[in-house]
């Protein structure tokens, strides 16, 4: 018998991973995600952006129609993701009040759609906000996932006074999600095919291909965009090399493993030379194993960005991987559906 992963880690895939299908609108969000949980996966993380025309204060009706849709296929949500638009105008800062008011009712949704957390960007919210809404996520029985994500870590000083505010609160209320596009060996093979066709100099992409995790190859990076030589048809794609993909290890995540409840195990594409999409769900498994985790890892892929690949396949491809490669990793077990 194949090794499966333990029973208290849940995978799950990420509405995000349709967008482009969402927004193209041939079909409604929601036949989208309840398509979802009829052949991909029961258990859905959402972007109700992408699907509550009534987001960010998102309409009792609206929201039980998708929990409905979903419960007729078997399917259950696992994370929303929320918003906190801190700004009412270019300069106008929401106050305090005004910031927990945004949140209120996306908090409530979450629980109306049986979710069983929600999720912001790490720090976002800030300790004094966290401890005000504190009160309602026990209430409505609701985790609010703070993500850290791509360069972030936890050395880095915009994100380590969040992961202490997180700590202090000792509450499993207000937990970590980590997504491993922070844990990247290599850069994506389809990203460098772009980035060639979109006439980056050939140095710098010998550069990215061989020597990603090299802090000066990052130094080349951020010559070139100041510089102004990013040709502008990749210029948007060229800021994920200091944004959103990582090159830290497995290992970097042990001191912030207790705070953990949730991973995106973020892929781009499913070219898996030299091991850049296998080895850090590996390694991930082994640190998970190893410390008891429980909690859910969510497929989610960011490559439709610069790929027209169907999401269906990609996702199921991606988990058939990752469970695999997790499995390999963990302790013997039964994965939950």
């Amino acid at each position: 018998m194949a090794p499966a992963i333990p029973s208290n880690w849940t995978l799950c895939a990420s509405s995000f991973n349709w967008a482009p299908e969402i927004t193209a609108a041939r079909r409604t969000a929601q036949d989208i995600v309840t398509g979802i949980a009829d052949s991909v996966t029961k258990t859905i993380e959402l972007e109700p952006g992408l699907l509550w025309r009534s987001f960010p204060a998102p309409e009792d009706a609206e929201v039980d129609e998708l929990r409905h849709s979903l419960a007729a296929k078997g399917g259950r949500v696992s994370i929303v993701g929320a918003s906190l638009d801190d700004f009412t105008s270019p300069t106008e800062r929401r106050s305090l009040q005004e910031r927990l008011d945004f949140l209120i009712p996306q908090l409530h949704a979450a629980r109306r759609v049986e979710a069983s957390g929600v999720r912001l960007p790490i720090g976002q919210a800030g300790t004094e906000l966290l401890r005000l809404v504190q009160p309602l996520l026990h209430e409505l029985d609701l985790v609010l996932y703070e993500e850290i994500q791509g360069q972030q870590t936890s050395r880095n000083p915009a994100v380590a006074p969040a992961l202490d505010a997180i700590a202090e609160l000792a509450d499993d209320h207000v937990r970590l999600l980590v997504d491993i596009s922070m844990l990247m060996p290599a850069l994506p093979v389809s990203y460098l095919e772009e980035l060639r066709r979109g006439g980056v100099p050939a140095g710098l992409l010998l550069r990215l291909e061989h020597d990603w995790r090299d802090p000066a190859t990052l130094d080349a990076v951020t010559a070139l965009l100041r510089s102004g030589r990013v040709p502008p048809r990749v210029h948007t794609l060229f800021m994920n090399l200091l944004i959103r993909f990582g090159r830290s290890d497995a290992a970097d995540l042990q001191g912030i493993l207790p705070l953990v409840g949730a991973f995106h195990l973020k892929f781009w594409d499913l070219d898996d030379d030299g091991g850049r999409v296998s080895q850090p769900l590996r390694d991930l498994g082994s640190l998970l194993g190893r410390n008891g985790f429980t909690g859910t890892l969510t497929s989610e892929w960011g490559g439709h960005e610069w790929l027209q690949d169907d999401p269906t396949e990609m996702t199921c491809r991606h988990l058939a991987l990752a469970e695999t490669c997790l499995a390999g990793s963990a302790p013997a077990g039964r994965a939950a559906v």
